[in-house]
């Protein structure tokens, strides 16, 4: 009778197991999540592609206007440090405007240059997964940014490099930078110096890109504010 009895037990709870095995399922992949666990995978997905949407949207928006670099002490493009020696030299002569051209010349470009971000940005928010948005909804401040520099950052700049060259022939970057280097070299004892401006613009452009898309999904994770849209609401409301 013991035998018979254990059988029937082993086959009841079985059988509940089985039953039960969509259900697991669902909880495991986070969408038969109940209300109190939070929104589900598509809304995750969703929220967090709205938001980098606003976010990129509204950084580039901000460094492609007139002084979106020059005017910000935060991700203003500076005097490259390996020739800050002949900013320091052509100062002390009476070449400031010099100096101040070559540096307003190279925040001009980066300003120029900006947008053409955009289409990339698009690229890698479309590619988000379930499981990105997930890791991203539970990381960090800057977690949404971050993903975004790892998927984008090479494309980007492959791609803006040339423009950033075309636009500093167009804003005079390269010439400002001929003319206060010309004067340097002009003084006696100096030696010569040479930097790729190029690569230094483009990298500057990017890394101030990024600095302001993550102020931006700083807002919206901790503003109330800062999130316009339900979705946003639902998503990263606390």
């Amino acid at each position: 009778m013991k035998k018979i009895a254990l059988v029937i037990l082993a086959v009841l709870v079985c059988s509940a197991v089985l039953s039960n095995a969509g259900m697991f399922d669902n909880l495991l992949k986070g969408t038969g999540s109940s209300p109190s666990k939070g929104p589900d995978d598509n809304t995750v997905a969703s929220g967090l592609k709205e938001a980098l949407s606003i976010g990129t949207e509204n950084a580039v928006k901000s460094v492609s206007q007139t002084d979106g670099y020059f005017g910000n002490k935060i991700i203003k493009i500076l005097m490259p440090e390996n020739i800050q020696k002949v900013a320091q030299v052509m100062k002390k002569i009476g070449y400031q405007k010099e100096v101040d051209d070559f540096v307003l010349s190279m925040n001009r470009a980066a300003e120029k240059a900006a947008p053409m971000a955009v289409n990339f940005f698009v690229d890698a928010i479309k590619q988000m997964t379930f499981d990105d948005a997930r890791k991203i909804l539970n990381g960090g401040d800057t977690a949404a940014t971050e993903f975004f520099k790892s998927k984008t950052s090479e494309k980007i700049y492959t791609a803006f490099k040339p423009v950033v060259s075309s636009t500093m022939n167009e804003v005079g970057v390269t010439r400002s930078y001929k003319t206060m280097m010309g004067k340097y070299e002009s003084v006696p004892f100096m030696d010569k110096q040479s930097i790729d401006l190029d690569h230094y613009v483009t990298n500057k452009a990017l890394d101030g890109l990024f600095i302001m898309v993550g102020e931006e999904e700083k807002k919206i994770r901790k503003d109330p504010a800062a999130r316009a849209t339900d979705l946003l609401k639902t998503v990263f409301g606390k």
